[in-house]
């Protein structure tokens, strides 16, 4: 195989604000896997993958260059046949870097698909017609301008950012203007007292659920906010890994898989199917990822609950086309794998 890669700093809409900071850009890394012998006339199959950089994960999109051009030759040189093998070999080629096995994991996956003409989903017998709508973020602000960004894209659910002193007059002002389903995600920002304040308030206004409460490392506050909860608790920041599924189970009622975090489309099988057994609800969300990373979620939505996917809707710039948003409803092209097409270039 050959590989190519490109680095972005994907320019926001609005700044993005959440507890743990504000961000005007997102950076990211895209990779081209072209395998010649799955080609025909000495031209390869080429797929794409995609890993955003996120700051509080201590991964840059330069560590990943870095531990890429390191091993370079081992990835180039893997005869590829089906990504779960390619996964197992990355998985141990970068121990210490998820966000650079995700991205290629994710463009062996789409390498698959177009080597067998099938979409991603079809290979895993999705059937999309009951696929979850995705949600609509909005980040941390003014209430005012929450207000605003909310009214400028109307939409069927919003995820709404949260974890500053006035929680319920953000959350009460957007109530105020939409019927729309709410959802809250705290990202870690509550302590145990606070969340079993607030979580009672919440449901009187209607929202559907709350992902991550507390730090990702408060198991015993989880324990006791389960058990109390009156409406469902999604694990974000305590579940990254396939591990952590189980240790999930009984303190949250859900999870939120990131592909980035778990290190791509092969684990994230692995954990819905885990999370099935243990009935418990799946999301997969999004790390501001452009159409790419976007794409391998979509893919995944016949087999999962809810879903964050609204990356490209966030960024003013994007560097693939594909998948279509309409009012949360996502839509397919024709053609197989990601069913992208790589632009390497901005699009408004």
């Amino acid at each position: 195989m050959n590989i190519q890669y490109w680095k972005y700093n994907l320019q926001f809409r609005h700044p993005f604000t959440i507890s743990k900071g504000t961000k005007t850009h997102q950076p990211t890394l895209v990779v081209e896997l072209e395998n010649f012998t799955a080609g025909r006339q000495g031209l390869g199959i080429k797929g794409y993958g995609e890993a955003p950089a996120i700051t509080y994960y201590n991964i840059p999109v330069e560590k990943m260059i870095e531990d890429l051009e390191a091993k370079k030759k081992f990835v180039e040189k893997f005869a590829f046949t089906e990504p779960d093998r390619y996964w197992h070999y990355l998985h141990h080629l970068f121990p210490d870097n998820p966000f650079l096995v995700c991205a290629l994991d994710i463009a062996a996956w789409d390498l698959f698909g177009k080597m067998n003409n099938k979409k991603l989903f079809e290979l895993w017998n999705g059937d999309i017609s009951k696929n979850p709508l995705t949600d609509f973020t909005i980040g941390i602000d003014s209430i005012e301008t929450m207000v605003a960004k909310m009214k400028e894209t109307p939409w069927p659910i919003y995820k709404i950012k949260v974890g500053t002193a006035d929680d319920i007059a953000i959350v009460k002002a957007l109530r105020e203007n939409t019927e729309a389903i709410l959802r809250v995600d705290a990202n870690a920002a509550w302590n145990l007292e606070t969340a079993l304040k607030l979580i009672p308030r919440l449901k009187d206004l209607g929202v559907e659920l709350v992902e991550q409460p507390l730090a990702k490392d408060n198991w015993e506050g989880m324990k006791k906010l389960y058990a109390e909860s009156p409406i469902p608790l999604f694990a974000d920041e305590s579940c990254v890994f396939e591990q952590d599924v189980e240790k999930c189970n009984n303190h949250f009622h859900g999870i939120n898989i990131k592909l980035t975090k778990c290190s791509g489309i092969t684990p994230a099988l692995r954990m819905i199917k885990k999370a099935r057994e243990l009935d418990m609800k799946i999301m997969v969300g999004c790390m501001n990822e452009s159409t790419v990373g976007s794409a391998a979620i979509a893919h995944l939505l016949p087999l999962i609950d809810h879903v964050d996917m609204d990356g490209p809707l966030l960024l003013q710039e994007d560097v693939a086309t594909g998948i279509e948003y309409n009012y949360g409803k996502i839509s397919y092209s024709d053609r197989p794998g990601l069913g992208i097409e790589f632009t390497g270039l901005y699009k408004k």
